[in-house]
């Protein structure tokens, strides 16, 4: 505006017309006009009412997606509000609304307004200028949540929870891993008397959890991901990710599980497609002796392979004064390695 002229007519003003409301004013110099609400119309006031609301409200909607899009995956608890036949409306302690779809409720659930329920942030979407918050009962990360509340230990990251697959309001397998040697993960995650776990089933309508100790060895990972069946032998193939499985005919339902849900769930914990074949019952089941090296130091297993123990069931075919004439292994060393091997195989 250096000759006097404005270039945009919102911040500036022409220096003439500066003049006639004070002469002293020159280029650069800020110009000051007092506006109160009376010079301006009914409709004015009213358009700039409805401008103000709207922006509000905008600001408002931006500020709960932002809130529940960062809490993806996190526990929330609401109360209902409303009840349709495909989704319930569901109040959180703001009074912000949040949709429970029914393919996210559980198939036994069943809520009444009023009801506190509580369910994880599963998505979160700008639909129309308005946020959208789908929380979910079926997913995974809701039984994840529910496992850090009963239980300290991985709340505190001492137990970590390696995988979890479900079918919910059926079946559950969560895969556990403790980074302390002196924690058993399944007995925390368990509880005394079941305790801690008792809590999270009564949550999910009584869905069926198996607790297993996670391992990279994949045999025996499929073998605790296939319990409670007891398994008599296993071929395993890494390249195309597939195991046959043999069990005696007692056993074979309970791999498989009510319908299919055990084998479906153990296939997809261990990532590995599982085949069931029923065996022999003259054929004896046996598990190499390396296999239960996550549970066994290696210099005892080397031990007992040097002596000619190179399975589980010519360990726990001999006695326990025996093996400690063969190996020179302590009685304690001993006791823990039958126990071990006994809970597996027998």
């Amino acid at each position: 505006m250096e000759d006097g002229f404005s270039e945009d007519d919102d911040l500036e003003i022409e220096l003439a017309e500066a003049h006639q409301y004070d002469p002293d004013l020159e280029v650069g110099d800020d110009y000051i006009e007092q506006i109160t609400l009376e010079s301006f119309g009914r409709r004015a006031i009213l358009a700039a009412r409805q401008t103000l609301v709207s922006k509000v409200l905008e600001l408002e909607k931006d500020e709960v997606f932002k809130k529940y899009k960062d809490r993806e995956g996190e526990l929330v608890i609401g109360e209902v509000y409303q009840i349709w036949k495909k989704e319930i409306l569901v109040l959180d302690e703001d009074g912000n609304e949040l949709l429970l779809p029914k393919t996210e409720q559980i198939p036994a659930d069943y809520f009444k307004k009023g009801d506190s329920i509580r369910a994880v942030v599963h998505k979160v979407d700008m639909m129309n200028s308005n946020p959208k918050i789908i929380i979910s009962r079926t997913a995974p990360e809701f039984l994840q949540r529910l496992f850090e509340l009963e239980v300290p230990e991985i709340f505190d990251g001492l137990i970590t929870i390696k995988k979890i697959v479900r079918e919910p309001g059926e079946r559950a397998k969560v895969a556990v891993e403790s980074y302390d040697d002196r924690i058993d993960p399944v007995g925390a995650c368990v509880g005394m008397k079941g305790s801690r776990i008792h809590g999270i089933v009564r949550e999910l309508r009584n869905e069926n959890i198996d607790v297993i100790n996670f391992t990279t060895n994949s045999s025996l990972y499929i073998t605790r991901a296939l319990s409670p069946a007891r398994i008599t032998s296993i071929k395993i193939d890494d390249e195309n990710k597939t195991a046959a499985v043999y069990l005696k005919p007692d056993q074979v339902s309970l791999a498989i599980g009510r319908g299919g849900h055990n084998i479906k769930l153990a296939g997809k914990l261990t990532g590995y497609e599982i085949d069931v074949y029923r065996e022999n019952d003259e054929v004896e089941e046996d598990v190499d002796i390396e296999e239960f090296a996550d549970e066994i130091d290696s210099w005892i297993i080397d031990e007992l392979k040097r002596v000619g123990l190179d399975s589980a069931k010519s360990v726990l075919a001999l006695s326990h004064e025996e093996l400690v004439r063969r190996t020179d292994l302590e009685d304690d060393t001993i006791q823990e390695i039958v126990r071990i091997l006994a809970s597996e195989v027998e």
